[in-house]
């Protein structure tokens, strides 16, 4: 997943109807057209034989290089890797594109939180016809959950991101603040540190759907449950609750920088020591190793803070999978190019290029975890994030309309950041804008 991706405020307000009604599409041409057929291996060998060209739509600047070895490995297929936006660009790009018939690329690169739209919408084809289901032990288990639904394989993951602790040794050292372990002491330093220096924050949150959301992952909240088109939404639940009330006492007591994530003073914090730590995915060293560049050699990164002493709980912050259209008459073919990204020579190659991988192969390789990174001051940090990654909580669930929650987030939750109401009320909030979306869109929704 690509850098402007994980820092960018998630949105499009997409339709479900209109995408449903535009979905579907000829599949002449491809032994691995319909979905429901079942196509063996011999069938994608033969696709791959045959040849063809591909048109991918992926903003991650790891595909286009591991598509061309693709192609060298098979001279017959060219693969035409487009950038149609990233996130929300892109998903509007594609929902137009499936309405009007025509421009549907065969493979699209869509985040775990935005799958289940596109998967409802049958925009995007089950993969079980081609034994998608047989890779289940080749992922962990948060991304392979995250490109389920129901009984179906809409997408094979390509990376993950679960959540660390990643922070500046110098800063905390200094100021004889130590690593927190759980989330009270992780505001207790937050606490200390701003007295001891005003213009020093533990962190910067000026608010964003995608971290709320994590956060209430890792405290067991489960205010998403969805079944087809019943759907539920309640913020009220223990977890939600557990992060806006520690989270609305930081906000009170002015404890979080108010610094919008990914801009250059945000970066520049980083860099300064006024920013002290992130809770963040494990994307994260190369953005600070390239943004913040003058902190080399501060930064460490250590376990996610938990809400329970003794604790051992994370939750995935962005990753993304990599799915088929259903509008593709190149369906074997495209599937010979997913498992060669997600699964094959792929998977290690883009480990390589520095993303995160989702496949427990490259997770637990020596290789992966002994690396050193001279950034954080030598530290093994893989060993920290692949650790995270066997402990994010089971069970979360996204709305097939997430898209569209993640675009009035600001309207609703975002208000508390900015003085105009409490996290709490901002939940309810947004719960009930969620529900009324959902009805309105002909979901059954409590």
């Amino acid at each position: 997943m690509s850098i402007t991706r994980r820092r960018a405020l998630l949105g499009a307000a997409m339709s479900i109807t209109l995408l449903a009604a535009g979905c579907g599409g000829s599949d002449e041409g491809d032994k691995g057209g319909t979905a429901a057929a079942g196509v063996s291996e011999a069938d994608v060998k033969a696709a791959l034989e045959t040849g063809g060209e591909l048109t991918v739509w992926a903003w991650d600047s790891t595909i286009a290089p591991v598509a061309a070895d693709f192609q060298a490995k098979y001279p017959k297929v060219k693969v035409k890797v487009v950038n149609a936006g990233t996130n929300k660009d892109e998903y509007i790009a594609l929902q137009n594109a499936v309405q009007a018939g025509s421009g549907v690329p065969d493979v699209v690169q869509l985040e775990y939180y935005a799958l289940p739209q596109f998967a409802l919408a049958k925009s995007v084809a089950d993969l079980t016809a081609f034994g998608a289901g047989s890779l289940q032990s080749t992922f962990t288990p948060g991304t392979w959950n995250s490109v389920r639904s129901g009984t179906g394989v809409y997408g094979l993951p390509i990376d993950s991101g679960p959540m660390a602790l990643f922070y500046n040794k110098e800063v905390f050292d200094k100021h004889g603040i130590a690593v927190p372990t759980t989330w009270e002491e992780f505001a207790a330093a937050g606490d200390k540190l701003h007295k001891a220096d005003p213009k020093a924050y533990i962190t910067a949150d000026s608010g964003e759907a995608g971290f709320t959301t994590s956060m209430i992952w890792q405290a067991g909240g489960k205010p998403y449950t969805v079944n087809g088109t019943d759907v539920k939404v309640d913020f009220g639940d223990a977890g939600s609750q557990k992060f806006a009330t520690l989270w609305q006492q930081m906000l009170d007591q002015k404890l979080l920088s108010p610094v919008v994530s990914w801009t250059d003073e945000w970066f520049k914090g980083l860099g300064d020591g006024t920013i002290a730590s992130l809770v963040i995915g494990a994307w994260m060293p190369t953005n600070l190793e390239n943004g913040a560049a003058a902190a080399k050699g501060k930064w460490r990164v250590a376990p996610m803070p938990q809400w329970e002493a003794g604790g051992k709980a994370s939750s995935e912050n962005g990753g993304s999978s990599l799915a088929i259209t259903e509008a593709s008459t190149k369906k074997a073919l495209s599937y010979a190019f997913l498992k060669y990204i997600a699964v094959e020579d792929g998977a290690q190659a883009r480990t390589d290029k520095g993303a995160f991988p989702a496949t427990t192969a490259q997770l637990n390789a020596d290789a992966f975890k002994n690396k050193e990174f001279p950034y954080f001051g030598g530290q093994k940090v893989n060993e920290v994030l692949a650790e995270s990654a066997s402990q994010v909580v089971t069970g979360w669930t996204y709305l097939p309309f997430q898209v569209y929650a993640n675009n009035i987030y600001g309207d609703t939750v975002g208000k508390a950041y900015i003085g105009q109401g409490k996290l709490p009320d901002g939940l309810k909030a947004w719960q009930d804008a969620s529900i009324k979306y959902g009805q309105e869109q002909g979901f059954t929704v409590k």
